[in-house]
């Protein structure tokens, strides 16, 4: 690690703020990854008659428990459950029940009260609020790190040809980012998500026509700046080709002033799936998504802790990804010394 990286990393992690900010959001993410293993309505592991299964991992018929029919086993069933006990034992996750499993029994089960049984509650579909949490957070997330790696990796590409060549070129993609970014963003996804099938990729696909620009104004300034210092002249001299110049000499030092904004990217990645949830053409129905879960709340005056739920998730997801920025962008700052 060089002296200049090893001063960063010291200054980032003065930043009490922002490595307390880090570590919950790494926490958390981290744990939301496990989903499948911490919130399902199948068990993680059976022994039975000897051999183990994997619920989670593959699908068993019911015969394979001793069961009559050869469908595939519903492990919520009372009767299956004593078939297996009989001759083994079941291992369950920690949320018996999955983003989708909707709750039947006797009485009321739609928007039940937190609980022990139900420590957030259910929604007003008979769900566990707890297990959609926790699927949702991971679905924002992950698709939040997909749409700020592509924007980067595109609004770079493109602010490194646009500063680096200058000219005629500079001039005619400003004039196309300025007529791209003047178009109402929310409504022109909306009208998309509209006429197309929503789903996680195509989501993606069109959120990104409209997010790669948010790079492209700073790195075009560090190309253009860049591009007349005279370790690049002479390179270019020495004949060295231009994509060489520009991803191994100048892209360096542009990368500085961008990846203190990737943060704040990914924050607004997240806000505007949350928002076209909410409006209701974000990701398919069904879906865990903490958009759909303030339209619940929304929806549901009478069952506060949907509407908290969302809020509280959704505030402490951008705090924290605020406050990593906010120490990112310290640690560039070349002012600043470690504490």
């Amino acid at each position: 690690m060089t002296p200049l990286n090893r001063r960063r990393l010291a200054i980032f992690r003065s930043s009490r703020r922002g490595m307390i900010s880090l570590v919950v959001f790494g926490l958390l993410f981290f744990v939301s990854l496990f989903a499948d293993l911490l919130a399902n309505n199948k068990p993680i592991l059976i022994r039975y008659d000897g051999a183990f299964y994997s619920p989670i991992l593959r699908d068993y018929p019911e015969t394979t428990f001793g069961g009559e029919f050869p469908t595939n086993a519903v492990y919520s069933d009372e009767e299956l459950q004593k078939l297996i006990h009989d001759k083994g034992w079941i291992l369950w996750p920690p949320i018996p029940y999955s983003y989708d499993t909707v709750l039947k029994g006797d009485g009321r089960k739609a928007l039940l009260p937190p609980s022990w049984e139900h420590l957030l509650g259910t929604d007003d579909q008979a769900r566990d609020v707890l297990a959609r949490l926790i699927y949702g957070f991971r679905i924002s997330v992950l698709f939040g790190f997909a749409l700020t790696l592509l924007s980067a990796v595109i609004g770079i590409v493109a602010g490194a040809v646009q500063g680096y060549f200058g000219g005629l070129v500079d001039l005619l993609m400003q004039r196309f980012l300025e007529i791209w970014s003047s178009m109402p963003t929310l409504y022109l996804l909306i009208i998309l998500a509209s006429f197309i099938q929503p789903g996680f990729w195509v989501l993606l696909g069109i959120m990104l026509l409209f997010s790669w620009m948010s790079l492209v104004g700073l790195v075009r300034a560090e190309f253009l700046r860049g591009r007349n210092f005279d370790y690049v002249r002479a390179a270019r001299a020495l004949g060295m080709l231009d994509v060489r110049i520009m991803f191994r000499h100048i892209l360096p030092n542009a990368m500085t002033a961008s990846l203190t904004f990737l943060p704040f990217i990914l924050a607004g990645s997240v806000t505007t799936l949350t928002s076209l949830d909410f409006l209701g053409f974000g990701l398919p129905v069904g879906s865990p998504s903490l958009g759909e879960l303030l339209l619940q709340g929304k929806n549901n005056l009478t069952a506060p802790w949907l509407a908290f739920t969302g809020f509280f998730i959704i505030a402490l997801m951008l705090s924290l990804l605020v406050f990593i920025g906010e120490a990112v962008r310290d640690a560039f700052n070349p002012r600043k010394v470690p504490a």
